[in-house]
């Protein structure tokens, strides 16, 4: 006999938004986070307190939108969000 997990359909909020994903991802990077970062998916609605999950210190990401205290970036998934620009550092191997 083989248990299985009930299956359950995910609501809206588990999908990410066509506009926040990079096709094909990059391959080469220009930063990387220096710390866990928190990050939002642009989501009509939501409020600005709830990060929609977090890029682990060291990730390496390309910077294509700066900002004064946040900016916008790609991991190497293809995930485009935005962080504190704080929290990045140049890559010394580009």
């Amino acid at each position: 006999m083989m248990l299985r997990p009930e299956a359950m359909v995910l609501g809206e909020e588990a999908l990410i938004p066509a506009h926040n994903l990079v096709r094909p991802p990059p391959n080469r990077f220009t930063h990387e986070l220096v710390v866990d970062e928190p990050y939002w998916l642009d989501r009509p609605g939501r409020r600005a307190q709830q990060p929609d999950g977090t890029l682990d210190a060291g990730t390496p990401v390309v910077l294509l939108v700066e900002a004064d205290d946040h900016c916008r970036v790609v991991d190497g998934r293809g995930l485009y969000v935005q962080v504190r620009r704080s929290s990045l550092r140049a890559r010394q191997d580009r």
